[in-house]
């Protein structure tokens, strides 16, 4: 299965409401241009030349309605620019694979990653799966987070990333962690990443690692302190889904 395949399956769509303002994350580079040098203000109003309401790529302004969707359609660069973008619906707004597409809006904040999906919690209560967010529960709380992402929650707690996301749970804890994802779980805890992905827990704990044996999907299961599976060690799997020392 391809990254973009991946990427796709992952993406996470949400129609756009007509009865609320809906806030886009967008990101671009430090001069402040999009993919195809379009450039975006720091601040105010910004408008598609361009503008096609038909269903495709291209034709409009593009960004992560409430900021989820695919991750991989951002960028990553440390010193890319994350906006927060107030979209005009009424001017139109059209709902694609992992993305949306716009014909206008006003930019409200310019900033980093954290102080972008910071804005987002801020204005939108009970947002899940935010690209890029750093998410953080007390213990026994949930924290979810988008591809990329960072959750973390406490003791008896649960948290869940995306692709290429980091997960870390306390004691007695679940860390889920997608695609080439990081999941760290305390004593009793389980840890649970996808293909490609590491898994680490304490004491007492398991470890679930997803991965393709050329015909179809695997899980394997380690239990710490079995199998000479060491505990608070980081492991990742083999081609032939056996556990090893990640680092």
């Amino acid at each position: 299965m391809s990254t973009a395949t991946q990427a796709k399956t992952r993406a996470v769509k949400r129609a756009p409401s007509k009865t609320e303002t809906l806030l886009a994350l967008k990101t671009v580079s430090k001069d402040m241009r999009a993919y195809g040098g379009f450039v975006w203000p720091k601040r105010g109003s910004v408008e598609a030349p361009d503008w096609d309401q038909r269903p495709v790529c291209g034709g409009g302004l593009h960004a992560l309605g409430w900021g989820i969707g695919s991750g991989g359609l951002l960028n990553w660069e440390e010193d890319a620019r994350w906006l927060i973008v107030e979209v005009d619906q009424k001017k139109g707004v059209v709902d694609l694979e992992g993305k949306i597409k716009f014909r206008a809006g006003k930019v409200i904040h310019c900033g980093d990653r954290k102080s972008a999906t910071d804005f987002l919690f801020k204005h939108k209560a009970g947002l899940q799966g935010v690209v890029g967010a750093f998410v953080v529960a007390s213990d026994h709380e949930s924290a979810t987070a988008g591809d990329y992402g960072t959750a973390t929650a406490g003791d008896y707690g649960t948290a869940t990333a995306g692709y290429r996301g980091t997960a870390t749970a306390g004691d007695y804890g679940t860390a889920t962690a997608g695609y080439r994802g990081t999941a760290t779980a305390g004593d009793y805890g389980t840890a649970t990443a996808g293909e490609g992905g590491t898994a680490t827990a304490g004491e007492g704990g398991s470890l679930i690692i997803r991965w393709w044996d050329g015909s179809r999907y695997r899980f394997s299961v380690a239990y710490i302190n079995e199998n000479g599976v060491e505990p608070n060690v980081k492991y990742r799997l083999t081609d032939k889904g056996v556990f090893i020392k990640a680092d």
